[in-house]
């Protein structure tokens, strides 16, 4: 019975070394990692978190942030990470649902989150701002600097990561100590982390990328980070020298190659550069590689299973791949009705066993049961290995649409169009964005034919979707193209409208 912080801990080098550098020239180091932690596990213990107990929270990035979810690890409870950009409207149905005993949020959210949470029956709300500052805070003057951490099995639930749903239900994925400290661990071998290692972190934290395949990396080496708190191309640059590795989205990459100033010289001394929680093109992947003479290494990995596969440290890093199955990952590819394997090179739908595999949805049984087969996650992901055994994605399955590294889907954002008085229905699309990987676009039949106000469709959705759900176009058509059964082509969309954005 090991908790995942213990795991971690034990690989934490001397007190005095450094793990994160802080834009302004702090170190916090991993004597402050062990007593900050251990101050956030008593500060929730007081506020009446038990062991299982969900800590919910919606803050802005920030050191605090992430001792508190070492203190919640410590404390035996269930850390549960919400997209800042969530309105109130989700987060109510986010209160429900999973009962957190501790919703944490911004200062300045604490008005509106307030009542949610009493009428989700929340027993407690605290607060915690981007510099450290809030309810939370003023409890750890007085918290013991040392915490005896709770024992957990194998099994036990380290975290809650939310997914938005095909139906606009979104589904809580439920990851266990074992299935975070398998891949963190496996990460670090596979990418030769060492605690010489300096990672340069604009990830936002309330996503698998930035909390679990970072952090839980860079602590599993001892290695450290320099940690900013968005991604903003000239503080990058600022900070590549002091780099040796980075993770990022491929948005990230994108907005470096339009910078002057990121040349060969100034990345020469790296060790890597990884991206992944979107495609990253073919296209990118040469001008980074023509540019800076690093090849950058893309994985493949999914909020319910962390990372599946990765382009090898040593050997060739495929334009286009996501590489191979990790180590104790095992990936195969079935026809997505019947389930039977398909022969090597043809395409059907991605699925994957392993220990990094999580335990299933929170508080759904059913749904939990019709995503594994043969004990093996169905993905969703449409894809094919080819000869040399490496991993091709090809498509999505249920239109999930990939914007700036994050998960769309368009039945949420279409169930919260057609509510609006000016819409008869619609379809939406995502379309290639270079920026973005894609960029959500809504195709809408509007109740009286000669509306065609794109900006007053997108004002009726401002307070029902995150910014970045809400459409970046909207089409007004006479109808929508449909098949036999009334189902909408989104395909025939897709392809019509394909160079919309450019």
């Amino acid at each position: 019975m090991t908790n995942l912080y213990t795991r971690l801990a034990d690989r934490f080098p001397d007190r005095d070394r450094p793990f994160v550098h802080l834009p302004d020239g702090k170190l916090i180091r991993y004597g402050d990692v062990e007593e900050r932690s251990a101050a956030y596990a008593h500060v929730l213990r007081q506020l009446g978190v038990g062991v299982g107990d969900r800590v919910a929270v919606q803050a802005e990035k920030s050191i605090d942030m992430l001792m508190l979810y070492l203190g919640a690890l410590r404390a035996g409870a269930v850390f549960l990470p919400l997209n800042t950009a969530y309105t109130a409207g989700e987060l109510e149905y986010f209160m429900r649902d999973a009962e957190p005993a501790l919703f944490v949020c911004d200062p300045a959210a604490l008005a509106a989150i307030e009542p949610l949470a009493a009428a989700a029956g929340v027993p407690h709300v605290a607060t915690l701002a981007a510099d450290g500052s809030g309810g939370l805070a003023d409890m750890l003057g007085s918290a013991a600097a040392d915490f005896d951490t709770v024992a957990r099995a194998d099994d036990d639930l380290a975290a809650i990561l939310y997914t938005s749903g095909t139906t606009g239900r979104s589904k809580g994925a439920m990851l266990s100590h074992e299935n975070l400290a398998s891949n963190a661990f496996m990460l670090k071998d596979y990418w030769r982390f060492t605690g010489d290692d300096v990672l340069l972190h604009a990830l936002p934290i309330f996503h698998t990328h930035g909390l679990f395949v970072a952090t839980n990396t860079i602590l599993a080496a001892g290695a450290s980070m320099i940690f900013l708190p968005r991604f903003e191309a000239g503080a990058v640059l600022a900070q590549l020298p002091r780099a040796t590795t980075m993770m990022g989205v491929p948005t990230f990459y994108i907005r470096l190659l339009d910078e002057p100033g990121f040349t060969a010289e100034l990345v020469g001394h790296m060790r890597l550069f990884i991206s992944g929680s979107a495609p990253l093109s073919a296209d990118i992947h040469r001008e980074f590689r023509a540019r800076t003479g690093h090849a950058i290494l893309e994985r493949y990995g999914m909020t319910e299973t962390n990372m599946n596969s990765s382009n090898p440290y040593e050997g060739d890093r495929i334009a286009g791949t996501v590489g191979l199955p990790l180590p104790g990952v095992s990936i195969r590819i079935a026809d997505p009705e019947t389930g039977a394997p398909v022969p090597q090179g043809e395409v059907g739908v991605i699925e994957i066993a392993g220990p990094n595999v999580f335990k299933g949805y929170w508080r759904m049984p059913e749904k939990t049961a019709a995503e594994f087969r043969g004990g093996y996650f169905i993905s969703g992901d449409l894809g094919f290995i080819d000869a040399h055994g490496y991993v091709s994605i090809v498509g999505r399955a249920k239109d999930l649409i990939i914007s700036g590294g994050y998960n769309v889907y368009p039945a949420e954002v279409e169930a919260a169009i057609d509510e609006l008085p000016e819409v008869h229905e619609s379809a939406v699309i995502g379309v290639p964005h270079r920026d973005l990987g894609e960029a959500v676009v809504a195709v809408v039949v509007p109740r009286v034919r000669d509306f065609a106000d794109g900006e007053a469709i997108k004002a009726g959705l401002a307070d029902k979707l995150a910014r970045f759900k809400q459409p970046r176009a909207v089409l007004f058509v006479e109808a929508l193209p449909k098949n036999a059964m009334g189902k909408v082509q989104k395909a025939a969309l897709r392809d019509k409208h394909k160079s919309l954005l450019g």
